[in-house]
């Protein structure tokens, strides 16, 4: 009885098994009863277990997949990005305002932006534009005359006009100079108002960050201005008498920067161009230091390019610090700093519930009993290496394994070999390799061709949910994501997997997983039990619903979104259907009336040919018009 309670699983076992509490932020856990549970107030407050979750989406009719938007998380990073800066603020006596704005391209969705605007007003929270369409969308939803409006991107007339007008509307909307000629178009729409432009620049910085974006910064940098292009446009300004015009030193090293050097060197060089143009006559007064803070997609805190080796706090304690000591020394004022945070504001608060449809399971077979007589010779040393398998001549077995199953194969290629013999080759050559597979777990050292065996031999989990749609980045640059289930998290995951989506290509899966010192290829999940198995990936709410496609023609998922109040009580808020396949097919440029009346005219021309039946007929039609009307996901 002792070494059973030593032995059993426990949820805890979980937390540290999936690393929940280190990437989770303090907003997702595992419960005693072994289900993911939400804690929008952080730990040790209220909490939701997201099986309560699921059962209220399957009662209102919703089937899988969901994408989860948390409105509290969303409202409690908008709080702790503002107030980390103004803690920095306070604990440095810098003499400088804090202003935060969201990057609309992050996710541009209405509710999100919506939701941004009211949580951030406290805060004087303001938004950032790339585009003439994000432009739009901020004036329609920003009426905070202390935030910052900040235009970004290329631009052209009307965009240049709708930022001059909300200027003169109260909107403290700044135009951004990214090219060297968009200068000159912005004053001479601006003369035609009659009015002078809030301006910045955007410096091209030599400093580089590791990661994914590691070419927004560096020489060759797509978007800013090199410092020639700088002193030609405050040579320009001042020429047109309209340096005091230009308010904002901005600058971009990349999205999800792992390193806080990076990010204290890009400051520092960001703020010598500020000082600068301070002593070249500009008006100046706020230095942007674009985005760039970073989420810990894999919890294991270091300068992994899915982590992040320090936190909000440090990154603003640190940006404060660079800023006003170069200041201090320069003798010049502290600018407002302003920070163009998207990633860290909004990727927690989205969550990817999916269902499980269907489990491929890695079978060895065993070894046969007895093999006859007859085998062939390859056959005959496959069992050979079989018995001499020991924990020392692994690598050695392995490459005779591989060797003689070439063999095998090679004669089948050529007529000298049965598929009878291929199989018992390849029965026994499986169960070999699944017994290396065994005898390297835990091992801290594993050559690099044993490293990919778990995969393997690994089981494929088939998701009601498509990786091109949802998880694009995952697919596109590899990002990892937070992958695991969400229930049965008392039991010991016994199978090892990966997860494969409902698309018809082979890159539809999900390979890759967090993990604290590497990366993992395969997943630890349960077996099935005849139940509904639900899985969740977290932390996807920056890029993945702007980026998604519709490979397959599968759709946007159903969005809903949930809040909690200080007492636990569950609301959900919101509810935006998922595409139907009628709504996909207009994407792409069908008419879903004209497709319904070809086939009423096939299945009419069928009854007149006897083919069906006018019963028959009434019934394709109807099973047409409601799969048109389906979700594009898989409905049980």
């Amino acid at each position: 009885m002792k070494q059973e309670t030593l032995t059993r699983w426990t949820h805890e076992k979980s937390v540290e098994l999936y690393g929940v509490r280190n990437w989770g932020s303090g907003y997702f856990d595992i419960s005693e009863q072994g289900e993911i549970v939400v804690q929008p107030f952080g730990p040790g407050r209220v909490n939701v277990s997201m099986m309560d979750i699921v059962a209220g989406l399957k009662d209102r009719g919703l089937a899988m997949p969901v994408l989860i938007r948390f409105g509290n998380i969303l409202a409690d990073r908008i709080r702790i990005l503002n107030e980390s800066f103004h803690k920095a603020i306070a604990d440095a006596k810098y003499q400088g305002l804090f202003r935060g704005v969201y990057p609309i391209k992050v996710n541009q969705q209405q509710q999100v932006l919506e939701e941004i605007v009211r949580y951030g007003r406290p805060y004087h929270h303001g938004l950032e534009a790339g585009s003439k369409a994000e432009l739009i969308a901020a004036l329609a939803y920003m009426n905070d005359r202390e935030a910052f409006v900040v235009c970004n991107g290329y631009k052209d007339e009307e965009f240049i006009d709708l930022a001059l007008y909300a200027n003169k509307m109260g909107v403290q909307t700044i135009l951004v100079v990214e090219m060297p000629g968009e200068v000159e178009l912005i004053l001479e729409r601006a003369k035609r108002m009659n009015m002078k432009p809030r301006l910045g620049v955007r410096a091209k910085l030599a400093t580089r960050a590791e990661g994914h974006w590691t070419d927004s910064g560096g020489d060759r940098s797509m978007f800013g201005l090199n410092a020639s292009h700088i002193i030609d446009i405050v040579d320009y300004l001042r020429g047109q008498d309209m340096l005091d015009c230009l308010e904002m030193l901005h600058f971009h090293l990349g999205s999800q920067i792992p390193n806080i050097r990076s990010v204290r060197a890009a400051v520092s060089e960001g703020c010598r161009f500020y000082v600068n143009l301070v002593q070249e006559g500009a008006r100046m007064g706020i230095l942007n230091v674009g985005g760039g803070l970073a989420v810990d997609y894999d919890g294991s805190h270091t300068n992994f390019a899915s982590s992040s080796n320090y936190t909000v706090d440090e990154y603003a304690a640190d940006v404060v610090e660079v800023i006003m000591s170069l200041a201090d020394q320069a003798g010049v004022a502290h600018p407002t700093i302003v920070s163009e945070s998207g990633r860290a504001t909004v990727a927690h608060h989205s969550v990817l519930l999916f269902n499980i449809l269907d489990v491929s399971r890695f079978e060895s077979h065993g070894l046969p009993g007895d093999i006859p007589e007859d085998a062939i010779e390859p056959i005959r040393n496959l069992m050979d290496v079989n018995t001499s398998l020991t924990s020392k001549n692994v690598q050695e077995c392995y490459h005779d394994a591989v060797y003689y199953r070439d063999e095998v194969r090679a004669g089948f290629d050529h007529g000298t070999v049965t598929l009878r013999d291929r199989a018992l080759a390849e029965r026994i050559f499986w169960h070999l390799i699944n017994r290396i597979a065994l005898e390297i777990q835990g091992r801290k050292y594993v050559p690099d061709e044993l490293s990919g065996l778990n995969g393997a031999i690994a089981d494929v989990y088939h998701g009601n949910f498509s990786v091109f749609q949802s998880l694009p980045d995952s697919w596109a640059i590899e990002q990892l994501f937070p992958v695991m289930p969400i229930h049965r998290l008392s039991e010991s995951p016994s199978r090892q997997a990966t997860i494969a989506d409902i698309t018809c290509d082979c890159d539809g899966k999900i390979s890759r997983f967090i993990d604290l010192h590497d990366v993992r290829h395969t997943l630890p999940v349960h077996a099935p039990d005849g139940n509904e198995y639900y899985m969740g990936v977290f932390l996807i709410g920056a890029y993945q619903e702007t980026l998604g496609d519709l490979h397959n023609l599968l759709g946007d998922t159903h969005v809903v979104s949930v809040h909690i109040d200080e007492n636990g009580v569950m609301e959900y808020a919101r509810e935006i259907p998922g595409d139907t396949v009628a709504d996909v097919l207009t994407y792409v440029e069908y008419n879903t009336a004209d497709m319904l009346d070809r086939v009423r005219k096939s299945a009419e021309a069928a009854v007149r040919s006897g083919s069906i039946t006018p019963q028959e007929r009434r019934e394709i039609v109807a099973a047409y018009e409601n799969g048109l009307r389906g979700y594009t996901y898989f409905e049980s």
